[in-house]
C-alpha cells in the first residue's frame, strides 16, 4: 500500500493548483524587476547563465555564417536545407539515448565534455575557411557531428538546470534560460551580418569557437557540493541497468504518467501544426501585406520582441504552472493565428504576431517547468529527452507540411489550417485532462 500511494503521488498533477510536492516558491522581496533573476542568486546558475550568454551569441553568429558559406559554396537553397537537415537529424534519431548518459553520468562533466566537443568542430571549420580549403562534404560532416553532440548536449542542460538551483527556483531558472536564448538569437545574426561585412566570414567562425571557453570555464567553476541533485538510485537487484533497460525505465515513466504523456503529446502536436508561422513570414509580408523587405524584417524582429517579454514574465512571476493553464495558452495560440492569416493591416498583424510569439514562448516553457517539476530527479535526463525529441523533433515536419500548403493553397490558408488542427489538439487535450490527472 505504501508503495502504490507513492506511485499516486508522483503521478498525479492537479488541473488548477500547483504540484502539490513542489517547495514554495521564495518571492524576492516586494514585485521588482530584480525579481525576474530570482535564480542568480545560485552561484553556480549564475556561473553558468553568464557563460552561455557569451557562448549561445557565438553559435548564432556562426548558424547565419554557416548559412551564408553554403550560399557560397552552392548558391542552392536545397543545400541550405539538407545542411540544416543533417546537423538536426542525429537529434531525432538518438536525443532519447542522450537523455540515458544523462541519467547515468554527472551532468556538470558531460555538458563539459559536449561543449568542449562543439568548441573542437568550430575550430576545425574555422580552420578550414582561414586556408581556403573549405568544401562542402565538410561542412556535411561537421554538421553530423555537431548534431550527435547536440544529442547528448541538449537533455543534459535541461536536467542540470534543476541541480543548479532546486525546484523552488526552477519556472525563474528555466524561464531565464529562455529569455537567454531568445536575446542570443536576436544579437548573434545581427553581430554576424555586421562581422562578415566588416572582416569577411573567416572572423565569424574564430570568434564563435573563442566564445566557447566562456562556458567550459563556468562549468569547471561549478561547486558540486552545493548542486542540488539525489544520489543516484540503483535498481532493486543490485546490478548495474543496460542502457536498454534506463531507456526502457525513462520511456515508461512517460507512458505511465498519464499527465506527463499529455502535456508532451498536446505541445508536441500544437509546435507541429501551429509553431511555423515563421516559415510564412516571407509571403505574409510581400504577398499578403506587401510591405516588402523591410516589413519582413519588423515582422522577424516582432517575434523575437514578443518571445523575449513571455521569457521575461515568467522569469519575474516564478510561478508554478498549470496543465489549465497550457492548454488554455495553447487553445488562444490557436486563435491568435486565425487572427494574423486573415489580416490584412500591417500594424495589427505586427501586434498580433509579437502577441502570438509571447504565447508560444509562455506555453511551451511552462510545459517544461511542470514536466521537470513533477519528474524524479532520477529520470530527468530521459524524460527531458522524450521532450526534446517530440518538440524539437516537431519543427522539420512541421516546416515541410507548412511550406507544401502554402505551395498548394497560399500562406493565409496555410496557417488557418494550422491554426485549425491546434486548436483541435488543444480542445482533445482539455477534454482528456480529467482522466490524465486522475491516473
Amino acid at each position: 500500500m505504501k508503495r502504490d500511494a507513492s506511485r499516486s503521488e508522483e503521478q498525479q498533477i492537479p488541473v488548477n493548483d500547483p504540484v502539490p510536492e513542489a517547495p514554495a516558491i521564495m518571492p524576492a522581496p516586494g514585485k521588482s524587476l530584480l525579481r525576474a533573476f530570482t535564480s542568480l542568486r545560485h552561484r553556480n546558475f549564475r556561473l553558468y547563465w553568464f557563460g552561455q550568454m557569451v557562448s549561445l551569441t557565438g553559435t548564432y553568429m556562426q548558424i547565419i555564417g554557416q548559412s551564408w558559406l553554403v550560399l557560397q559554396l552552392t548558391h542552392s537553397g536545397w543545400q541550405l536545407g539538407l545542411v540544416g537537415a543533417l546537423q538536426f537529424l542525429p537529434v531525432l534519431l538518438f536525443s532519447v539515448l542522450g537523455g540515458v548518459f544523462a541519467d547515468r553520468w554527472p551532468k556538470r562533466l558531460v555538458a563539459l565534455f559536449t561543449q568542449v566537443a562543439a568548441m573542437i568542430q568550430a575550430f576545425v571549420l574555422w580552420a578550414l575557411i582561414a586556408t581556403s580549403t573549405v568544401q562542402l562534404w565538410h561542412i556535411y560532416v561537421l554538421s553530423i557531428l555537431l548534431g550527435f553532440t547536440y544529442c547528448l548536449d541538449r537533455p543534459v542542460r535541461r536536467a542540470f538546470v534543476v541541480e543548479m538551483v532546486g525546484r523552488e527556483d526552477l519556472p525563474n531558472a528555466v524561464a531565464l534560460n529562455s529569455s537567454l536564448t531568445t536575446l542570443t538569437r536576436i544579437v548573434g545574426p545581427s553581430l554576424g551580418g555586421i562581422i562578415i561585412a566588416a572582416s569577411g566570414i573567416s572572423m565569424l567562425f574564430l570568434l564563435n569557437a573563442l566564445s566557447f571557453p566562456a562556458v567550459i570555464v563556468a562549468l569547471a567553476l561549478i561547486r558540486t557540493s552545493e548542486l542540488h541533485n539525489q544520489p543516484q538510485k540503483q535498481p532493486d537487484s543490485g546490478e548495474r541497468q543496460s542502457t536498454w533497460q534506463s531507456l526502457h525505465e525513462g520511456v515508461s515513466y512517460v507512458l505511465k504518467t498519464r499527465a506527463v504523456l499529455l502535456i508532451i503529446l498536446v505541445v508536441g502536436l500544437v509546435l507541429l501544426f501551429g509553431a511555423n508561422f515563421s516559415v510564412l513570414l516571407p509571403l505574409f509580408a510581400t504577398q499578403v501585406l506587401q510591405v516588402g523587405a523591410t516589413g519582413f524584417g519588423f515582422l522577424s524582429a516582432a517575434i523575437g520582441f514578443g518571445a523575449l517579454l513571455a521569457a521575461l514574465w515568467l522569469a519575474w512571476s516564478n510561478r508554478q504552472p498549470t496543465i489549465h493553464a497550457i492548454l488554455i495558452a495553447a487553445l488562444i495560440f490557436g486563435l491568435l493565428e486565425v487572427a494574423f492569416a486573415v489580416s490584412h493591416i500591417y500594424l495589427l498583424s505586427l501586434a498580433l504576431i509579437a502577441i502570438t510569439a509571447f504565447i508560444e514562448t509562455t506555453f511551451a516553457e511552462q510545459s517544461i517547468i511542470l514536466i521537470q517539476t513533477v519528474t524524479p530527479d532520477r529520470l530527468q535526463g530521459r524524460v527531458m529527452s522524450v521532450v526534446i525529441l517530440f518538440f524539437d523533433g516537431s519543427i522539420p515536419p512541421g516546416y515541410l507540411l507548412t511550406g507544401w500548403l502554402a505551395n498548394l493553397f497560399g500562406p493565409s490558408i496555410a496557417l488557418l489550417i494550422g491554426a485549425g488542427l491546434t486548436m483541435t489538439v488543444a480542445a482533445v487535450g482539455w477534454l482528456y485532462r480529467k482522466p490524465a490527472i486522475s491516473n
